[in-house]
């Protein structure tokens, strides 16, 4: 039964979808928390760069080589953006929108120069194809498994478990950094680590989804999230409650129109998220009409006269 269910072009396509959602909004949630949503997008395209940088040295188009090499890059994204906004001279947006085109198109360059014979190319790292990821597979308990659905489990377990380890305080980094800090918590390195994961799991996940899911994957679960609850805890299971059914309902409906499987997930990640801004429990835009109708319509109590 696993077999055959595993052997169908469906069930792989949706899993690894769901896996890279999952492990996408685990450390998308503090990304947006912290107001650095823009900063998955600017490592996302910024760590092209370091993948070129890491083949022309090693010649390895991917593995644990490439994956320190996209972190490292992540890091060297982050640390130059910083240091614009640190000048004074231009705010922290305009210094992310200065520092990762200027990566991302070194990248490119490289990539035109000396690695046009190699598949790794700008259409594969963007976009990639979730709906081939059941071609690629490796021989598991005897099963055979994606490759991509394995690296994507691997990175959802690290992102979990490093959140895990360090749960209180990347709590309170994240809502009180001074505050963190004063108890000795480092959130400086919690936040370089945290974006370290973040750019291994794009990279993970570029053979299979490419950037854009990624970063749909990496911010939407997680704001849409943020409109149902006040709970950090809560977040993690609506993000990854949210991926999974973008998931499935975006496999379906893609082959149902006939368009991009991919494109179809991120697009019922946005979909998740009108419905959480719309009829979320406390913020929710309807919920807020309805609160303020119903106070108009309550009757008034007469003042006192004692």
């Amino acid at each position: 039964m696993i077999a055959e269910l595993l052997n169908s072009t469906a069930l792989p396509i949706i899993l690894v979808g769901a896996m890279v959602g999952i492990a996408s909004s685990a450390v998308g949630t503090f990304l947006v928390l912290r107001g650095n949503s823009m900063l998955s997008d600017a490592i996302s395209h910024s760590i092209v760069f370091g993948i070129v940088i890491v083949w022309i040295l090693t010649k390895q188009q991917s593995g644990p080589v490439q994956l320190i090499g996209a972190a490292l890059t992540g890091l060297l994204t982050v640390f130059l953006t910083e240091a614009l906004a640190n000048t004074k001279r231009v705010k922290q947006d305009a210094a992310i929108g200065l520092v990762f085109p200027a990566l991302f198109s070194i990248g490119v360059l490289l990539l035109n120069i000396y690695a046009h014979d190699v598949h790794i190319d700008t259409h594969t790292v963007l976009l990639g194809e979730i709906g081939f990821v059941w071609l690629d597979t490796v021989e598991l308990f005897g099963l055979p498994i994606p490759q991509a659905l394995v690296s994507m489990s691997v990175m959802t377990l690290l992102n979990y478990a490093f959140i895990g380890l360090f749960y209180k305080e990347l709590k309170l980094a994240t809502f009180d950094p001074a505050l963190a800090k004063t108890f000795g918590f480092m959130p400086t390195i919690l936040f370089y680590v945290l974006l370290m994961l973040t750019s291994s799991t794009a990279v993970a996940a570029f053979d299979a989804v490419g950037a854009v899911l990624f970063i749909a994957f990496a911010i939407v679960p997680a704001s849409a999230a943020y409109l149902l609850t006040d709970r950090l805890w809560m977040m993690f299971i609506f993000g990854a409650l949210i991926s999974i059914a973008s998931s499935i309902s975006g496999y379906f409906l893609a082959v149902h129109f006939n368009v991009s499987i991919g494109g179809m997930m991120a697009v019922m990640t946005g979909v998740f998220l009108i419905l959480a801004f719309l009829g979320g429990p406390r913020y929710g835009l309807i919920t807020q009409m309805l609160k303020r109708r119903r106070a108009r319509q309550a009757p008034m109590e007469p003042p006192s006269l004692f």
